[in-house]
C-alpha cells in the first residue's frame, strides 16, 4: 500500500480546500465523507434499512437520504446514533480499503474528519491537521448547511477537541487566513511527503 496521509480537522475547518489542493498535483484522495455518502446512495442496502428503521420519512421526495432529518435524529438519541455506525461504518470501512489499495499515486491523503473520535490514527503513516479556531468553525458552518448556532455547537461538542487533534498531529496547516496561503503551505508539504514516502519505500525494498 501506497505511504499514507491522513488528514482531518473539526467541522468547518476547510479540510476539502485542503484537499483539493493536493488533488491539484495529482494526490490520490480517498475521502471518507465521501464514501460515507455513497454507501447510503438511492437504492443501496443501507439506504434501505435505514428507511426500514426509522421509517420513509427519513428519505426526501427523490428517495435520497434526508440527512437534515437523520442528524437530529441521532444527535438527540446516542442508540440510535450506535445504531446507524454499526450498519454504516463496516461498508465505509471496505470501500476505503478497496480505494487505498488501488490508489496509484506516490502518497494517498486519506480524509477522515473523524480520525481522532474513532482512533484511526495509528493507520497512517503521517496525519496533517486543518486547524481554525472554534468560533471560525461555527460562523462557517452556519453558513454552509443554513443551521443556527446552536446546533453548529451541539455538532461541535460531539467532535474531538481542538487539543486532541493537534496532539496526534505530525503536520498542521492553519486555514484561518487566505486561499494563497494555504496554497503553497500545501506545495511545500507535498514536496515532504514525496521525499518521505520515497524514504520509505527504499526502506522496505532493502528489508
Amino acid at each position: 500500500m501506497a505511504y499514507l496521509v491522513a488528514l482531518t480537522g473539526g467541522i468547518g475547518s476547510g479540510k476539502s480546500t485542503v484537499a483539493n489542493a493536493f488533488a491539484r498535483f495529482g494526490v490520490a484522495i480517498v475521502d471518507a465523507d465521501i464514501i460515507a455518502r455513497q454507501v447510503v446512495e438511492p437504492g443501496t442496502p443501507a439506504l434501505d434499512a435505514i428507511a426500514a428503521h426509522f421509517g420513509n420519512g427519513m428519505l426526501l421526495a427523490d428517495g435520497s437520504l434526508n440527512r437534515a432529518a437523520l442528524r437530529q435524529r441521532i444527535f438527540s438519541d446516542p442508540d440510535e446514533k450506535r445504531w446507524l455506525n454499526q450498519l454504516l461504518h463496516p461498508q465505509i470501512q471496505r470501500e476505503t480499503q478497496r480505494q487505498l489499495a488501488n490508489a496509484q499515486s506516490c502518497y494517498v491523503l486519506w480524509v477522515v474528519p473523524l480520525l481522532v473520535e474513532n482512533g484511526l490514527q495509528d493507520r497512517a503513516d503521517r496525519v496533517l491537521v486543518v486547524d481554525v479556531d472554534s468560533e471560525t468553525q461555527l460562523a462557517r458552518t452556519m453558513a454552509r448547511d443554513g443551521i443556527s448556532r446552536q446546533q453548529a455547537l451541539n455538532i461541535l461538542s460531539a467532535q474531538a477537541t481542538r487539543e486532541q487533534r493537534l496532539a496526534v498531529a505530525d503536520d498542521v496547516i492553519d486555514n484561518s487566513g487566505s486561499a494563497q496561503g494555504i496554497e503553497s503551505h500545501v506545495a511545500a508539504l507535498h514536496q515532504h511527503y514525496l521525499e518521505l514516502a520515497t524514504s520509505a519505500t527504499r526502506q522496505d525494498h532493502t528489508e
